[in-house]
């Protein structure tokens, strides 16, 4: 059976070319999965040394994570789509019920981004900043894996 929640909005982003079809592939879901996992641990090992690199391996993990629900599927972000696309399209498929879990990933994109290029009055990113996201990272990756084997290729 194949995944309907989102169905129109997945299609739009399909036309527009924000998402490209691919072969589904379990393995590569998997395997971003892990890429995943090993980001987080990094990130927990080293935020106290370097905290802007350590933010910035949680929210690969963060966007591995969710863009291996796409790869499970047949789907993948163009660099037209970018990193939002596999927001977007992950929400309109699990939201409701699971959109509260996803609604961090958007303020972690802009506090990655305002690090990668920072203006003269950007904050720098701190370890306490680390800690707040690594659970949410974590649970990026949970709940990945949780539904995997519930969405069937596009």
């Amino acid at each position: 059976m194949r995944w309907m929640q989102g169905r129109d909005r997945i299609d739009a982003m399909l036309a527009s070319g924000q998402l490209e079809r691919v072969p589904p592939s379990r393995e590569h879901a998997n395997t971003l999965l892990t890429q995943a996992d090993r980001h987080i641990q990094l990130a927990r090992s080293g935020f106290t040394t370097d905290p802007t690199g350590a933010y910035q391996l949680l929210y690969d993990a963060s966007r591995k994570a969710l863009a291996s629900i796409l790869e499970n599927q047949g789907l993948r972000a163009t660099s037209r789509g970018g990193h939002l696309a596999v927001l977007d399209a992950v929400t309109a498929q699990l939201d409701p019920p699971l959109g509260q879990a996803l609604r961090s990933f958007d303020r972690m994109r802009r506090r990655r981004n305002s690090a990668e290029y920072p203006r003269p009055d950007t904050p720098g990113i701190t370890p306490e900043d680390v800690v707040q996201d690594l659970m949410k990272a974590a649970e990026f990756q949970a709940l990945a894996a949780k539904v995997l084997d519930q969405m069937s290729p596009y």
